[in-house]
């Protein structure tokens, strides 16, 4: 029986499925934060606040980037966990901690500098 991706299926043994399972959870975790960050840059811009037009629209652009790109590293990443897990191998760190972290920390400061300038 083929599964999709095979270059992650094709590798190792099965691992426990409570692991295979969690590795999904976090990834459908992952892709709930991407729909959260498109929907709070759409609302930034579209309702309207009274802040630095300029800087509402960079945060804006910033969460909606972040939402977008992160269900490609959140496929990357579970990608390279479900490998690990059937190699038996320790599990690779995480891409998309990082980069969010610093997406939503850009993206606050705007808005704070935006309310300040406003």
């Amino acid at each position: 029986m083929s599964r999709f991706p095979r270059s992650v299926f094709d590798q190792g043994a099965d691992p426990d499925a409570r692991f295979t399972l969690a590795n999904e959870r976090t990834f459908l975790a992952w892709i709930r934060t991407a729909l959260a960050l498109l929907a709070g840059g759409v609302a930034l811009e579209l309702l309207g606040l009274d802040l630095e037009p300029r800087l509402r629209l960079v945060a804006s652009l910033v969460l909606i980037v972040s939402g977008a790109v992160t269900p490609g590293l959140a496929w990357v990443n579970w990608m390279r966990t479900e490998r690990a897990l059937r190699r038996g191998e320790p599990l690779p760190p995480s891409l998309l901690g990082p980069v969010l972290a610093i997406a939503v920390t850009v993206s606050g400061a705007l808005v704070v500098l935006a309310v300040l300038l406003a």
